[in-house]
């Protein structure tokens, strides 16, 4: 009986060493990626600086977010052989590709790790059909009359946009939004086919 009382006594004082190094966690505020489609950031008022957090804070969410404020519709072209041509003057072209392949998005220098948030960004505010890349696979045909003494030229091609795309994170009172980095893409869609054009020469 003696033997189990020194012994429990004995490691009392052990276990409360070992709770007592056990870490003890804090809480750390997670700056989260919003949502593609979760605009209400976006209208917060645009700051040069960070802000100091005080008895003015606001308690919008502290996030980092994508926004595309242009757009232009353009055509991206298949960069290959046999999927441009040229002809004329005058008569009728007949086309059609005969190489397949890859049209790829195409970002500005520091954009390439926003890549998937300019996408998706993308995808809910221009159109579902945009990506990343589009395939271009063999056999697309074309007929197009030329008009007479001028050459035909016909390019295939994604019928993609460009766009300029900012990124943003809350500031760190929250009352507005302070921007990190911006620039421009091109983003292929999947709608893909001909793009026609005349010279004189």
């Amino acid at each position: 009986m003696f033997a189990l009382a020194l012994l429990s006594s004995l490691a009392s004082p052990a276990n409360a060493a070992i709770e007592a190094l056990e870490p003890i966690s804090t809480p750390v505020e997670v700056v989260e990626e919003a949502a593609p489609e979760d605009d209400s950031l976006a209208q917060l008022p645009e700051t040069a600086t960070n802000g100091e957090a005080g008895s003015q804070a606001c308690d919008n969410p502290r996030r980092t977010w994508i926004e595309i404020p242009s757009k232009t519709s353009i055509h991206m072209p298949a960069n290959w052989a046999g999927a441009s041509f040229k002809d004329g003057p005058g008569g009728t072209m007949v086309v059609k590709v005969e190489k397949s392949g890859k049209i790829n998005r195409e970002v500005s220098v520091g954009g390439e790790v926003e890549v998937s948030g300019i996408v998706a960004k993308a995808k809910v505010s221009i159109s579902a059909k945009v990506g990343t890349e589009v395939g271009v696979s063999v056999g697309h045909e074309y007929r197009r009359n030329v008009t007479s003494g001028k050459y035909g030229h016909l390019q295939y091609g994604s019928w993609g946009y460009s766009v300029k795309w900012a990124k943003y994170e809350t500031s760190a009172d929250r009352c507005g939004k302070k921007l990190i980095k911006s620039g421009t893409a091109k983003l292929p869609s999947s709608e893909v086919g001909w793009r026609y054009w005349e010279t004189s020469s």
